[in-house]
């Protein structure tokens, strides 16, 4: 198992990505910490997982209560090896149609919780260790009016390097995931509005999302969850600072020339 007798702090745990990265590490052997703010569904999932995972309330953009999720995986598990800083969520909108109350919302949802999260996580992995950053596609190009979200997730490519370039020598290494579409409750929500507009179905509309898409399909969140564990675990072991984009290819497409495909 990749995991064997590490612990692991995976942020946004409850559903989604969070919660196929928590299923899966715990079964490649990891003690887990799932944290996020609906304990609900974190218990449903640490509930599975037995002896192996532990689920805890807290909003990880709020520094006491991330350190509360560090502190829980070190005097429940002895240590801290992994974090999966994976907690976010919206910022829809055009810049001018963006308040300073929404602007802020945004960096906390995306931003704040991923750096806060690596700043009270680091004095805990004084022995090495891995951060893995969950970025999106979004933090490579743009999408139509969604200003915050464009902008934070570009920042966390920022913040994975930096962390990158300023512990490595510390042994710990930190990689950032931009996936496409997952399916995922966020996701499925976006479909339904894209399904609300056109009058067709959600797997509909997920078909028209990845029309131009290589692979013409969404993402599993067991699949992003196995990248996580590659970077994750040894199998990356040289690996750090880098961007590793799991979107079905669409990145991978020139706009210009779609209309010749």
């Amino acid at each position: 198992m990749e995991l064997e007798g590490k612990v692991a702090l995976v942020t946004g745990a409850g559903t989604g990505i969070g919660a196929a990265v928590a299923r899966l590490f715990a079964a490649e052997g990891a003690s887990v910490v799932l944290a996020g703010r609906r304990i609900e569904l974190l218990e449903q999932v640490a509930g599975s997982l037995g002896d192996r995972a532990t689920a805890i309330r807290a909003d990880v953009a709020d520094p006491a209560q991330a350190r509360a999720a560090v502190r829980l995986a070190v005097e429940r598990y002895g240590t801290l090896d992994v974090v999966v800083a994976n907690a976010g969520g919206h910022g829809v909108g055009t810049v001018g149609e963006t308040g300073d109350d929404e602007w802020q919302a945004s960096l906390r949802a995306n931003l704040n919780t991923c750096f806060v999260t690596c700043r009270e996580s680091l004095p805990a992995m004084s022995g090495g260790g891995s951060i893995v950053i969950v970025s999106s596609i979004a933090g490579l190009a743009a999408g139509p009016a969604a200003a915050g979200y464009v902008t934070t997730k570009h920042a966390l490519i920022g913040l994975t390097r930096s962390l990158a370039r300023d512990y490595g020598p510390t042994g710990i290494r930190v990689n950032c995931l931009c996936p496409g579409w997952v399916r995922t409750p966020m996701a499925d929500a976006e479909m339904d509005v894209l399904a609300a507009r056109d009058g067709i179905t959600r797997e509909q509309a997920y078909t028209l999302a990845t029309k131009d898409v290589p692979l013409r399909r969404p993402a599993t969140a067991a699949e992003v969850a196995d990248i996580c564990l590659f970077l994750a675990g040894p199998k990356s072991s040289i690996m750090t600072g880098s961007v590793v984009v799991a979107d079905g290819g669409a990145t991978s497409v020139d706009l210009p020339t779609l209309a010749f495909g």
